[in-house]
């Protein structure tokens, strides 16, 4: 690991944009080793579903709900990224889900506008004390659909999302409206970069048309003391335990289904954000 937690400047980046993005936070070695094991990685790869974008194109992913001793529990508990999303959230976190996308060349779909926390707030958690690190396994940039977010979007609070495909998108009219007074950002990453973003900033990705793929892990943290006040697909408060960044590559020699029953997995009929909404939950 190249980085450790970031520092204030950092985070008041973060604060001031919605996001942050730290450069070589995993070096070479170790996200060459998560990239290698994700994609021979059959278990991870039977478990993996599509989202439909509503142009045509398929999102590709696998999500499960807690960290492992495999590679994927091993960057997602690591000290340099756990300590970072608590000083982002300004106390103690719990790992919330992963999640792999695997945006192939040619045939990876698009990810509509959205906040996360368009989807959260349905599973019980009352404020948007969450963020998530999004990790690049390959480059990113606009040939294969690299992630563009609204900066200072976060500000705008939590807006409405509906279905798109098999996806929940946020309200366009407020998104077009957001970008004439907002700058929108194309994030190109090279792997090993970590983006750290709001639950409530806005962001999307356009379809891989390239001869590259894009693949990525996201990990998702939620403040301990947000803990949802009812149950859902994802869990409640389950405390984290964190470990050496020198883990990950101890833990690259395991197999992802060693330590990860069938319960953690989350299953497309699980999901019930989505579910909700397409049913016109409040």
């Amino acid at each position: 690991m190249a980085k450790g937690a970031i520092g204030d400047e950092e985070a008041r980046s973060y604060k001031e944009d919605g996001y942050v993005l730290v450069r070589n936070m995993l070096d070479t070695d170790e996200i060459g080793l998560l990239g290698r094991t994700a994609r021979e990685d059959r278990v991870l790869d039977q478990h993996s579903y599509g989202r439909a974008d509503g142009e045509g194109g398929t999102v590709r992913l696998s999500l499960w709900n807690h960290p492992t001793d495999t590679i994927y529990g091993a960057v997602a508990r690591c000290e340099s990224i756990v300590n970072t999303a608590e000083k982002l959230l300004e106390g103690e976190v719990y790992h919330y889900h992963s999640k792999m996308i695997m945006k192939d060349a040619k045939v990876g779909g698009a990810w509509a506008w959205h906040q996360d926390y368009g989807y959260w707030y349905r599973n019980g958690v009352l404020f948007p004390l969450l963020t998530s690190a999004f990790i690049a396994i390959d480059r990113a940039n606009k040939e294969n659909g690299c992630m563009q977010v609204i900066r200072r979007s976060h500000e705008l609070g939590r807006i409405d999302h509906v279905t798109t495909g098999d996806q929940a998108g946020a309200d366009m009219e407020r998104v077009n409206e957001a970008l004439k007074r907002l700058d929108l950002v194309y994030v190109e990453m090279e792997p090993g970069d970590v983006l750290f973003f709001h639950a409530n900033l806005l962001h999307r990705s356009d379809r891989n048309r390239s001869d590259n793929p894009r693949w990525s892990m996201i990990c998702c943290y939620n403040a301990a003391r947000n803990n949802p006040y009812k149950k859902s697909h994802h869990p409640c408060y389950t405390p984290l335990v964190k470990v050496s960044d020198t883990e990950i590559r101890n833990a690259g020699r395991k197999r992802f289904a060693d330590s990860l029953d069938d319960a953690a997995w989350l299953e497309p009929s699980k999901d019930l954000s989505v579910e909700s909404l397409q049913k016109g939950a409040s």
